[in-house]
């Protein structure tokens, strides 16, 4: 089976934890661990979140006294691809001795008018109290806004329509090669005027870039892999409600949070919908048992999934 996996950048960086790099490093041996038994049977391509790490590298950007301007978001988040990806890369070469593995950077296709530059919605960063929030965004010119009982900064996200370098991942995937890839969804560009590739201010969403690569690459299976066991109908209600063997159809009838949920349940309809499909949302120390049909919770055209063993 050839699988696309969406690493969320909270099993990198939690929050409330350190921006440690040795904790975070600690973090994706522990993430690997669980992702080498599909690895190992599988034809995989991960691709991980940043926005954490992107949110502390700008502020350290904004408030580095020997630059005359910050570094745009598209550098810091190619920045952030190479760091988490080579973490990444050398956790996978040791757990899967003798197979190749290779960690790319990759920038994903943007349109220069999509409404997201005007309502920028894309968290980044640390979480801060509404006071600190406010300050900060007085004194950087940041838009914040409420994210559970903490803020953060947003940025525009975005719609992605192509991984630029798609052609060549496919071919190291035919090959064999574990690819990490697309990570925080891809460093932002899009064409100029004259036709050439130009970055842009903006974070896009790594779990909708995730999809469009899944389905570019003719995936069999897409998996959002995040800190909770399932998707919730009815959030924070007395009706809170988990939701195992779902469509499409039914996943757009619920409403989720559009800074959290939201997206990943839009990439994963999205992709089922486009393909016909598997995509499931779950906790990323069951991924085996995800792609077994038995955890997560699972999107298909008819909502349901035969082990995988049997394809």
């Amino acid at each position: 089976m050839r699988i696309v996996v969406a690493l969320g950048g909270n099993a990198l960086m939690r929050r409330g934890d350190r921006p440690d790099a040795d904790l975070q490093r600690a973090n994706v041996v522990a993430a690997v661990k669980s992702l080498a038994p599909l690895a190992a049977k599988h034809e995989m391509i991960l691709t991980h979140g940043n926005g954490p790490q992107v949110g502390v590298l700008a502020l350290e950007s904004v408030n580095d006294p020997n630059l005359t301007r910050p570094y745009p978001l598209d550098t810091i988040g190619a920045e952030t691809q190479g760091m988490i990806g080579y973490w990444i890369l050398q956790s996978l070469q040791n757990a899967l001795p003798g197979r190749q593995v290779l960690a790319m950077l990759n920038q994903t296709l943007v349109s220069a008018v999509d409404p997201a530059f005007e309502d920028p919605a894309k968290f980044v960063g640390q979480v801060y109290t509404h006071e600190e929030a406010v300050r900060l965004a007085r004194e950087f010119g940041w838009t914040v806004k409420p994210d559970g009982d903490h803020w953060r900064r947003v940025v525009p996200s975005p719609r992605p329509q192509r991984v630029i370098e798609t052609r060549l991942i496919h071919q190291l995937v035919r090959g064999g090669t574990v690819v990490v890839c697309a990570g925080g969804g891809g460093v932002p560009v899009f064409r100029n005027d004259v036709g050439q590739l130009e970055g842009v201010e903006a974070v896009i969403d790594k779990d909708l870039t995730a999809a469009v690569l899944a389905e570019a690459l003719e995936a069999d299976a897409f998996l959002i892999l995040t800190d909770v066991p399932r998707v919730l109908r009815g959030y924070g209600t007395p009706e809170e409600e988990e939701i195992k063997h779902t469509t499409p159809h039914e996943l757009r009838s619920e409403q989720f949070p559009a800074g959290s949920m939201g997206p990943k349940v839009e990439a994963a309809a999205g992709f089922v919908e486009r393909t016909g499909d598997m995509a499931a949302i779950g906790r990323l120390d069951q991924c085996v048992q995800i792609l077994d049909g038995t955890a997560g919770t699972i999107v298909t055209p008819n909502a349901t999934w035969p082990l995988a063993s049997t394809l």
